[in-house]
């Protein structure tokens, strides 16, 4: 019956990706013109994380960060700029930047519900455990993006995902969705530019 659901789960992703991206088509170009204008080009950022049986992928977003952002991090992972560009902060705050993973999900690479991707550093950095949370397609959402999203500690985190694959049905997804709903509107658990070191826990 889950194998059913999860056939079913990822039928419907194809269906409404091909749907949201021709109804949010104008969108997309309007944030595409904007950010270009505004913080010259990419438009795109695009960064290679983990997809389902640790398979490597790479994810899609509206750049939101200044080029060549990393260059001013600390060793410790602390910014000492801000690194967020103007049209990138509403961006996060709107929770738009995600819009561009539409493609991720045609191209069968991820869901809209699951876990978030992993960074691809993180992968050996997993126990045995917390590798299950790679036995499904990462989501745009999930689980712990509404449970804090980028205020939890990774371990937590992956808690949660780990909970949502043992536990998953359509009827989940849907929860997950509705709450995601409330998430974005409430603007809960945005953190615009985190410093890393206080969530990543997985070393300690």
């Amino acid at each position: 019956m889950k194998r059913v659901q999860i056939i079913l789960k990822y039928g419907l992703d194809l269906v409404l990706a091909i749907v949201l991206l021709v109804l949010l088509s104008p969108v997309l170009l309007v944030i595409s013109i904007t950010i270009l204008l505004f913080d010259g080009g990419p438009i795109f950022f695009r960064q290679q994380r983990l997809g389902y049986r640790g398979r490597i992928f790479n994810v899609w977003k509206f750049r939101t960060m200044i080029v060549d952002a990393d260059d001013f991090l600390t060793e410790e992972g602390v910014a000492t700029k801000n690194r967020i560009t103007r049209t990138g902060r509403w961006l996060r705050f709107l929770s738009l930047d995600e819009l561009p993973q539409l493609l991720n999900i045609l191209r069968r690479e991820m869901s809209f519900i699951g876990p978030r991707p992993a960074l691809v550093e993180h992968f050996n950095r997993y126990t045995s455990y917390q590798k299950k949370r790679l036995l499904m397609k990462p989501g745009v959402t999930g689980l712990a993006q509404v449970n804090g999203r980028n205020t939890l500690k990774w371990s937590r985190r992956i808690e949660y995902d780990i909970e949502y694959i043992e536990n998953y049905s359509l009827i989940l997804d849907l929860k997950v969705l509705l709450r995601t709903i409330v998430v974005v509107l409430c603007r809960k658990g945005i953190v615009i530019d985190r410093n890393p070191d206080q969530v990543d826990d997985l070393m300690k």
